[in-house]
């Protein structure tokens, strides 16, 4: 499907996540990957944020409101909890979180999973893997094209807020 990668390996696209358990053959399977300059440990503080905030294009999805800038020392999120906001508004729920691993949630009807892979002492791959039900085949490939265009900038603000 055009649009479903970004930034991954093929061995990255053959791995499992925790979204996979969700969704039995589906409609969508979307990668996205960064590579970031530091350890998984100063990623993660900024990966759980996004539940203040999408961290991409805030004008579009954040309705003009500013993603925070500076951490703001989150603990880590529990399966139920809300996964985002937009505009200050609860958006999603988290369904698993790993600490400094993995964190998994599922959004308007389509799950994720982001992942924080070690590649050595100073160095960390973000991957998020995108999973849609066949419930959402008809828009599947619209949901492609628009998550790429969103999730790289998301990733590329985590990378460079992780690595400030």
């Amino acid at each position: 499907m055009i649009g479903d990668r970004w930034g991954v390996t093929d061995a990255e696209t053959r791995a499992e996540y925790g979204c996979d358990r969700y969704v039995a053959g589906p409609a969508l399977e979307a990668w996205r990957g960064v590579t970031v300059n530091t350890t998984p440990e100063r990623v993660w503080p900024w990966l759980i944020q996004v539940r203040l905030a999408p961290y991409s294009y805030d004008w579009i999805d954040n309705f003009g409101r500013r993603s925070p800038r500076e951490l703001c020392n989150l603990p880590d999120p529990e399966p139920g909890d809300p996964f985002s906001a937009s505009a200050g508004r609860p958006l999603g729920r988290i369904l698993s979180v790993d600490h400094q691993v993995q964190l998994t949630a599922q959004i308007i009807g389509a799950y994720m999973s982001y992942r924080l892979i070690p590649t050595d002492d100073r160095t960390t791959r973000l991957v998020l893997k995108v999973a849609a039900p066949q419930s959402l085949r008809f828009v599947a490939p619209l949901l492609s094209l628009g998550d790429l265009v969103m999730a790289r900038r998301q990733l590329l603000n985590l990378k460079h807020h992780a690595e400030s």
